[in-house]
């Protein structure tokens, strides 16, 4: 019943999914080209807003812990597992505040109206997987943009979306150029979960009715650390958050 219901409800949504894409493309670049980057996030801001709100007609839920727990003023990286494109929505709405930049695949860069606009023009990064070298230079400069600003910086260790809420094995190379370069940073630890139910059935139907929880766990400042025990703490906490379901 659930299924049958999500059919007529994921056509609403990818409706408003399609001109939320088209509307503020022009609205980003308006903002961009004529009132600079603080213009530009609000745009994006709405964005991410009108993002979140479509989901209201699939029934989705939201519930995000521990956000007073993050330092203002300070660099973050925001270290979170990966399973939708749900979790990138989720945590650009709610952590907002934190001018949060993405580390996302060069494919996003083009095509796609409003997304790929944003991450070209709004600070983040565009890397090509197959090419480590200009992966590992693209970080650099988002860590060095990060700790100059006191921005955010948002990536997937685990580099790929994951099946179920089942977290892959994480990479070491993007986190330990954040911190590298980015040597003033708190890390954040995030787990989301249930994100990947809005995908069980594929991109079509989506899931209807689910609750996604954005966790965030103690930050805690990577200065004077090795990187393996920042790694290996943040790991930990993300994947000891997850909840899995059969």
């Amino acid at each position: 019943m659930r299924k049958i219901i999500s059919y007529p409800l994921s056509v609403l949504y990818y409706i408003l999914f399609g001109l939320t894409l088209i509307s503020l493309h022009g609205i980003q670049w308006v903002c961009f080209n004529f009132f600079g980057y603080y213009a530009h996030k609000k745009s994006v801001d709405l964005l991410c807003f009108f993002f979140v709100a479509n989901t209201y007609v699939l029934g989705t839920r939201y519930k995000i812990e521990n956000m007073e727990k993050i330092p203002s003023g300070v660099p973050l990286i925001i270290a979170s597992n990966h399973q939708s494109f749900f979790d990138i929505t989720t945590i650009s709405w709610f952590m907002r505040k934190f001018h949060v930049k993405f580390v996302s695949k060069i494919e996003l860069g083009k095509g796609i109206p409003s997304i790929s606009y944003n991450l070209r023009n709004g600070g983040s990064v565009l890397i090509n997987r197959k090419e480590p070298k200009q992966a590992l230079r693209e970080i650099r400069k988002l860590s060095e943009y990060i700790e100059k600003y006191n921005r955010s910086a948002v990536i997937f260790p685990e580099g790929t979306r994951c099946k179920f809420g089942r977290p892959k094995p994480f990479a070491e190379s993007g986190l330990k150029i954040l911190c590298k370069y980015a040597p003033s940073a708190y890390m954040v630890p995030v787990t989301v979960n249930n994100a990947w139910k809005m995908n069980r059935w594929g991109n079509f139907p989506l899931g209807v009715g689910v609750k996604i929880t954005l966790t965030i766990h103690d930050p805690f400042p990577i200065k004077d650390m090795l990187f393996s025990e920042v790694f290996e703490r943040a790991e930990k906490e993300i994947v000891n958050g997850i909840v899995l379901e059969e």
